[in-house]
């Protein structure tokens, strides 16, 4: 598994041997069965995952309903919007699938950024991409009609629709889910 965190780190730089061993000195690998409950509203988050096999959802409870914030899958980051500050969350973190992730916590991340401040520099440049794409990502959402954004998730994430439960999609769209089979309907009906 630490192989698939070098392939993916190697698409932002050159992986050197002694950034090889930076790497695989600070990994800490975990597994979570299908259904773990990774952080509850209220929770202080002490943890960040990096996706190496799996799918993680995020969600909120509104009203006695849960409203699906994102999906999380392969090579993908997970940061609580708490994470590393003693502030509770406002979130839930599940795994749809049994998981395996990359764990990080704020103490790991300072002695190996320390000890390796290429990682620190690396881990800089992804943090931006990932910003980068999150406000592409939203303003596609807010611009975007429903149809408009199931198409776009086909497009950009084909693989959710076998991962995870349609009421689950639907309410990652922000629609009902009657709406969401009208929508697949149309579809169909224009092939």
């Amino acid at each position: 598994m630490k192989d698939e965190i070098l392939k993916y780190l190697s698409k932002y730089t050159e992986i050197t041997n002694e950034l090889e061993h930076a790497i695989t000195t600070s990994t800490f690998i975990e597994s979570f069965e299908k259904g773990t409950i990774l952080l509850k509203e209220g929770d202080i988050s002490t943890e960040c995952y990096f996706v190496l096999k799996g799918c993680i959802r995020s969600y909120i409870i509104e009203n006695g309903e849960e409203k699906t914030i994102d999906f999380y899958t392969e090579e993908q980051i997970v940061t609580p919007s708490n994470y590393g500050k003693s502030i509770p969350s406002n979130y839930y973190f599940e795994c749809m699938e049994n998981t395996i992730v990359n764990v990080g916590n704020p103490k790991l991340e300072k002695e190996t950024f320390q000890k390796y401040p290429q990682l620190e520099s690396l881990s800089l440049v992804i943090a931006e991409v990932i910003m980068t794409k999150n406000q592409e990502s939203f303003a596609n959402f807010k611009t975007s009609k429903p149809e408009e954004r199931y198409l776009n998730m086909l497009k950009t994430r084909p693989d959710l629709i076998q991962r995870v439960p349609q009421h689950q999609i639907a309410s990652y769209l922000g629609i009902k889910p009657e709406s969401l089979s009208r929508i697949r309907k149309r579809i169909i009906n224009k092939k």
